[in-house]
């Protein structure tokens, strides 16, 4: 039950910003269906959004694996710092099923929770933020389909807004942070107007890679930092 009541504020923030990449998802060629789908075996709202956009531009497979594989290789640290904290009676299988749902805000609310996390807690903040993902993502591809143009483009910047609100606050304490988005930023609109024959996949993975080098080169955790 506490896992369903601390999931709840997760599912509700879903609904609203899975809406946006069901409108995304439509509006890229994709049938709602499909769009439920991706939501369905991925949940990765960053992920999904760069998944759609390879596919809208006909990209390689080698293109999307590799895109993935930067953008949710957080995903595995994150699951290999919550196992710290998971019960006993986590069985191997038990962790598989748990992993699927490890997401950047259930991590966050697992994480600080007092003492070990039993399956019940976590399968149910699972369950229910899984319920609102998805569901947001049909509402929003079904709704895609008979929306006008002036209201799903303006529903579909909602994804992008999700993105701008969770940069936005460290890069204002972080110099570093905002270095990084910055240069990636800058990278990005590069191949958008000047490389054009660079795909998005491809963009996207070498903008990440430039600007994460140039901040680990420039901006090194300090030995006491890293303590702390």
């Amino acid at each position: 039950m506490h896992g369903l009541m601390h999931g709840i504020p997760i599912a509700l923030g879903y609904l609203s910003v899975s809406f946006g990449f069901g409108i995304m998802a439509v509006k890229s060629g994709l049938s709602p269906l499909e769009a439920a789908i991706i939501s369905i075996t991925n949940l990765t709202s960053a992920g999904q959004a760069a998944g759609v956009s390879i596919i809208a531009t006909g990209g390689s497979l080698f293109e999307m694996a590799v895109t993935q594989f930067v953008i949710n290789i957080r995903y595995s640290l994150m699951s290999l710092s919550l196992s710290q904290k998971l019960d006993k009676s986590f069985s191997p299988l038990k962790r598989l099923i748990a992993s699927y749902g490890i997401t950047d805000e259930i991590f966050a609310v697992a994480s600080v929770q007092d003492g070990k996390l039993k399956p019940a807690y976590m399968y149910g903040m699972i369950l229910i933020a899984f319920i609102g993902w998805v569901g947001g993502t049909c509402a929003g591809a079904l709704a895609g389909e008979f929306l006008p143009a002036i209201v799903t483009d303006a529903m579909g910047i909602v994804l992008y807004g999700m993105f701008l609100a969770i940069i936005i606050p460290p890069a204002r304490k972080n110099k570093s942070i905002l270095f990084v988005i910055t240069i990636a930023a800058v990278i990005s609109v590069i191949f958008k107007y000047v490389f054009t024959s660079v795909s998005s996949g491809f963009a996207v993975i070498i903008s990440a890679l430039i600007a994460a080098i140039l901040g680990a080169l420039l901006f090194p955790v300090d030995d006491k930092e890293e303590e702390q």
